[in-house]
């Protein structure tokens, strides 16, 4: 699909999965082996990209996810890699094949059969989905936000319910225009934040027959306080800060049913919305469970060893959300972050060339740099871990800056320097041309 040639000897090394860790890894890859020493090829479903933890703003309205994503086809062009187009649905491990599913385009039409691609070497890194935990009435009735489609499906709905409330005088009914936002992580947070943001830029762009005000947003956490994950004094500041928006955080409440209509609760309680999203945990994707008898953990994760490799074949590789990989210093696995799949492709990067050259594997050590939380414009959260100063907490100016230099290591490791400051500037100047929320 683009100018690299196949070659008879060269070992075929393919990525399944072109998230953060999987676009990462194939592109370096590219650059490094893929001229002459190995056919590097990256298998997606998707012919775009965009950095998931950029999905929240997708769907408020609040980024264009057409300025941010990366074509795979010109990214592989420009590195020395192939990129196909597939999703992956099974594997023959004797005979060294991916399965791919026949793709369909929006009527149902087929539009490419179903395949199998070669491999000498296996990466998947397919990353993960919203898991429902078999609760009622969630898949019927909620929206997720695990790629762009559904991102920008949930911003549509919003629009829509927004014009029709202004066509029609205003909000006429309890929940006519509430959201409800199960799980108070990152996403869940991130996202109501974004949210509070959008409905006052759509009342400013001459939505005003709906207020602000008429809009509840609502998060849901089953835990007795937010952000379990990261240390207590953040979560309290979180949690003053979301109050002072005006966000309605329910603690201690299990979602054990979802209606049409809205939210029940497992201590009886009812709340009307007529938005749901589920961003109450991850799993990985299904068909991980029974693909070519390789050992997943209960929620789909192909169980890995220390150097990555499955536990069950030498030539496969599995990083990111869809693996579990073993945490001996918390006795757990490596929790599923952006910053997890970037360590890891550098540490199957290295192996990767050793398996080639013969020689012994590299154990993986994850290094914990802490964990932030964007509020948006409102604030920014986090504690960062080195080894020089510990654990140290940090907000608003400062935390929000190392949040955004997050994504711009992602895209140097991408771009390279020179193409990401040309987007900076490109960034800068599109900001000031177009509306602060996108509106069709």
């Amino acid at each position: 699909m683009n100018h690299v040639k196949t070659h008879p000897n060269r070992p075929r090394i393919v990525v399944v999965g072109g998230g953060a860790g999987g676009l990462e890894l194939v592109t370096r890859l590219g650059r490094t082996l893929g001229r002459k020493t190995a056919e590097i090829t990256l298998i997606d479903c998707s012919r775009t990209h965009i950095w998931k933890p950029l999905l929240h703003e997708v769907a408020a309205g609040t980024l264009d996810s057409h300025d941010d994503e990366l074509d795979y086809l010109a990214q592989a062009s420009s590195n020395g890699f192939r990129y196909v187009l597939g999703r992956m649905d099974g594997l023959d491990r004797a005979a060294k094949r991916v399965h791919l599913a026949a793709m369909v385009n929006e009527k149902g039409e087929e539009i490419m059969p179903p395949r199998s691609h070669p491999y000498d070497l296996l990466i998947i890194a397919v990353g993960s989905i919203c898991n429902d935990f078999g609760i009622t009435g969630v898949a019927e009735h909620c929206l997720f936000l695990d790629t762009t489609d559904q991102a920008e499906q949930f911003q549509n709905r919003l629009l829509e319910a927004y014009f029709h409330a202004h066509a029609t005088g205003g909000v006429r009914e309890t929940g006519q225009l509430d959201i409800a936002i199960v799980g108070g992580g990152a996403t869940g947070i991130e996202l109501s934040a974004q949210l509070y943001q959008a409905t006052r830029l759509l009342s400013a762009y001459g939505l005003d027959n709906v207020k602000p005000s008429d809009l509840q947003i609502h998060i849901i956490e089953a835990a007795d306080r937010l952000l379990p994950e990261l240390p207590e004094r953040l979560s309290k500041s979180t949690l003053k800060q979301l109050e002072k928006l005006g966000i309605q955080v329910h603690l201690g409440e299990r979602v054990v049913e979802v209606t049409r209509e809205g939210m029940k609760t497992q201590s009886g309680r009812f709340i009307p919305a007529a938005l749901k999203v589920w961003a109450a945990g991850v799993k990985a994707p299904d068909f991980l469970k029974t693909v070519a008898d390789l050992e997943t953990n209960r929620i789909n994760q192909i169980v890995v060893r220390s150097t990555l490799q499955t536990t069950v074949d030498d030539d496969i590789f599995a990083i990111g959300d869809c693996a579990a990989c073993p945490w001996p210093e918390k006795n757990s696995t490596i929790p599923p972050r952006a910053q997890s799949a970037h360590q890891q492709a550098s540490l199957v990067l290295k192996n990767l060339r050793r398996k080639l050259e013969g020689k012994a594997m590299l154990d993986f050590r994850y290094k914990d740099y802490g964990s932030l939380v964007s509020l948006g414009k409102y604030s920014t959260v986090g504690n960062l871990m080195g080894n020089l100063m510990g654990t140290v907490m940090i907000e608003g100016l400062i935390a929000r800056l190392v949040y955004l230099s997050l994504y711009k290591m992602h895209q140097l490791a991408l771009f390279g320097p020179f193409r990401v400051s040309m987007l900076m500037v490109s960034g800068f100047f599109r900001r000031r041309l177009r509306p602060k929320i996108k509106l069709h």
